[in-house]
């Protein structure tokens, strides 16, 4: 008999074999896990059958490579942890699924059966997952760069239950256990030195004890010279032995540049070798007769930290007079008057930022090695008593306030910090960014990222290379304890840090990450560069109401709507839409209410939408047609694609007027107000947009009116025969 195959995306490795709709989806349509496979039995042809448990799987390779690299790579092998499981309801597609939570990833099974059988839906990889509330109480949403997967549980004491799970799955895949282990096989490792709590997760790296969690942040308060305090956990850098054997191998030949550049990735020069008879680097080079390797262990004996002074920076000078503040062990806050300010000489050069009382005074009242700047911080003008100020935070979390009337002396010390704080990667910004410094970052060379902000765009040095990522357009950002910023390249995590550096981190972040009740240029934003609110709205409209009778025309429940907006403005990227949550009217009115009330419009301000509503008196087609393009050009680039993508959306709309009865006339009088925020009585808005609609593929310079397919499909099922009146109308949708 004749067997239709379906083209699928199949990935296999040592645990599962999966396969997808297509090569793009992140998320698999079904897995089968090797320790249910039975056996593998080729029947000829480049084709396989898969035996498991509960059914057999057919598979064609397209070429006989493919078919021998999948056949030979089949093997039983996998074992399962569980920390948790049961019974949950997907609310998109609505569907009751078993899931389990075994090490750092979240298991998706039709039931509990099919778990027994090896045969499950997907599975979520949670080192990229954020847990959020959702509108209902027992309900949350699981958010991953590529998905929102949203649950519902039984009871809030269950929510809460899968929600801590879940969130403790994050927190384990983010950790590395191996050193707790190997710490913990001393049995007087396993209690905190202070309370005697069970297994400690924290240690004071100076004292040499561990700790637990609430003890660690007592030494905290003690300061950094008093205690240490390190994760045994998230700071793997600071324990890894890799550096100590290299340094080792380096002073005992005669190879400096290796040394230099062991010192400079900040591995410890008094570090203990592992050799009782030579138990320092030191001793190890004299012993091995390396003189000058010997001489620059010792020069370097009492650094607290070895950072060459790059050739850059040391060229790079700067002093002059500043006005500075009292430091302080807190963020800044508070409004700073000229009289809190007293004026000192200040001094960049070799590697140190000093200030004195007088260009004349040899006492220095106060500095700081810039090995020791971890942040430096760009005030917007005017928030102090002096017009232009900058911030220093350093290594043992004080921060310093600096300021000046004259903004040219401001901006010579900030390019001047700047290029002797960065590494060279990162010195073409110098002068141009908001704020720069390092963070800790589980991505970053070593444990540690370099971060620099300059309006929207945060640049990040990781490693040796540079990404710039568009804060508009971060995929999810959460910041509970740790930032995590998920973007199209992956998911950057900012380790929580006590030191007042992080909050204004933190803040900045967020403020730069698009704010609801700002122009279109400054919100959330998807990839393509149209504002969040909008895209979910449209896509939602497209996926429930394309059939709707009267969509845009019928209001939704104003209280619905408000609430909707409200939770847009604060957070679009946290808002999933289901259609069991918000009818079409809702979200259609959601809409128009955010695109009569944004700030400047689409148009981007009303000196605008006058050129736009003048063009249409134009009466030769061609020529009006002519400005409406030039128009758009002039438009900034978020509020071109906006009005791309909501023209687009009309024009499928209208497409399907004999169901909706949404002609393009009625499009113009609904939209017309709405976009050029006007009370209706003149119809020249609405003919702009009915003359949009009309000319889109030659105003927008698009080959095919409708080249973005719709995420579902409109189609009529006849009932016994093929009448009027005997269809149903069915939307399938594609998930």
């Amino acid at each position: 008999s004749y067997i239709q195959y379906c083209r699928r995306w199949v990935q296999l490795d040592s645990e599962y074999l999966r396969y997808f709709q297509t090569i793009k989806e992140v998320y698999s349509k079904r897995m089968v896990s090797l320790g249910s496979v039975d056996k593998v039995v080729s029947v000829g042809d480049s084709r396989f059958e898969l035996h498991s448990q509960s059914r057999t799987f057919l598979f064609r390779a397209e070429s006989t490579r493919a078919y021998l690299s999948i056949y030979f790579f089949l093997t039983l092998n996998g074992s399962v942890n569980i920390s948790f499981e049961g019974y949950m309801e997907m609310l998109s597609p609505r569907t009751k699924v078993y899931t389990l939570i075994n090490k750092d990833k979240l298991f998706l099974f039709r039931s509990h059966e099919e778990y027994f059988q090896g045969v499950g839906i997907t599975d979520i990889d949670m080192r990229m997952a954020n847990v959020r509330d959702g509108e209902n109480k027992r309900s949350f949403t699981l958010t991953t760069p590529y998905r929102a997967f949203s649950f519902m549980v039984d009871s809030e004491s269950e929510k809460q239950r899968w929600s801590e799970a879940l969130k403790e799955c994050v927190s384990r895949a983010l950790s590395c256990d191996g050193l707790c282990e190997s710490i913990w096989r001393v049995p007087s490792n396993r209690m905190c030195a202070d309370c005697s709590s069970s297994m400690p997760e924290w240690a004071s790296v100076n004292l040499c004890v561990l700790l637990c969690e609430k003890c660690a942040g007592a030494h905290r308060s003690l300061g950094q010279n008093v205690s240490k305090v390190r994760s045994l956990k998230l700071d793997e850098r600071v324990w890894t032995d890799d550096l100590i054997r290299a340094l080792c191998s380096a002073v005992q030949s005669g190879d400096l540049l290796e040394t230099l550049s062991l010192l400079n990735c900040g591995v410890d020069i008094n570090c203990n070798t592992g050799i009782p008879e030579f138990p320092t680097p030191l001793s190890l080079a004299k012993r091995s007769g390396q003189t000058v390797q010997a001489e620059l262990l010792m020069q370097n004996l009492n650094s607290e930290s070895f950072t060459p002074v790059d050739k850059d920076a040391s060229i790079r000078s700067q002093s002059g007079y500043l006005f500075k503040t009292a430091s302080s062990a807190k963020p800044i806050t508070d409004h700073k008057t000229k009289t809190d300010f007293s004026q000192r000489w200040c001094s960049l050069g070799d590697g140190m930022f000093s200030y004195f009382k007088s260009e004349q005074s040899h006492h220095k009242c106060g500095g700081m090695k810039t090995s020791e700047i971890i942040c430096l911080s760009v005030n917007s003008p005017g928030k102090h008593g002096y017009e232009h100020t900058f911030e220093l935070y350093s290594e043992e979390g004080r921060v310093y306030l600096f300021g000046s009337d004259d903004g040219s002396i401001i901006k010579n010390w900030i390019q001047a910090i700047a290029m002797a704080v960065l590494p060279p990667a990162l010195f073409d910004v110098c002068g141009t960014c908001d704020r720069l410094g390092r963070l800790r970052c589980t991505e970053g060379n070593h444990g540690i990222g370099w971060f620099c902000l300059s309006g929207f765009k945060l640049q990040v040095l990781l490693e040796d290379n540079v990404q710039i990522i568009d804060l508009r357009k971060l995929l999810t950002l959460s910041d509970a304890g740790s930032m995590v910023l998920v973007w199209r390249g992956g998911p950057l995590h900012l380790l929580a840090d006590r030191r007042p550096h992080f909050v204004g981190w933190q803040t900045f972040i967020q403020q730069r990450s698009g704010a609801g009740d700002q122009p279109l240029s400054q919100q959330q934003l998807t990839d393509l560069g149209v504002p969040v609110i909008i895209d979910r709205c449209l896509d939602h409209v497209t996926r429930y109401g394309l059939m709707s009778s009267g969509i845009y025309r019928k209001n939704g429940v104003n209280s619905h709507v408000t609430k909707l907006l409200e939770r847009f403005q604060n957070d679009a990227r946290s808002v999933t839409l289901l259609e069991s949550d918000y009818s079409v009217d809702d979200v259609a009115s959601t809409l128009k209410r955010f695109l009569r009330e944004v700030k400047d419009g689409v148009f981007n301000g009303q000196e605008n939408n006058d050129n736009w509503l003048r063009a249409a008196g134009l009466e030769n087609r061609a020529e009006k047609i002519k400005r409406y393009q030039i128009l758009l050009s002039n438009l900034p680039d978020v509020n071109r694609e906006t009005l791309k993508a909501l023209i687009h959306h009309l024009v499928c709309v209208q497409h399907l007027s004999d169901e909706n009865q949404m002609t393009i006339r009625n499009l113009g009088i609904v939209f017309g107000p709405t976009l050029f925020h006007t009370d209706g009585t003149d119809v020249t808005g609405s003919q702009v947009v009915e003359e949009l609609i009309q000319n889109y593929c030659s105003i927008f310079n698009v080959s095919q009116p409708l080249s973005r397919t719709p995420s579902s499909t409109i189609c009529a099922v006849y009932l016994e025969k093929k009448t009027e009146g005997a269809e149903v109308l069915v939307q399938v949708f594609r998930f």
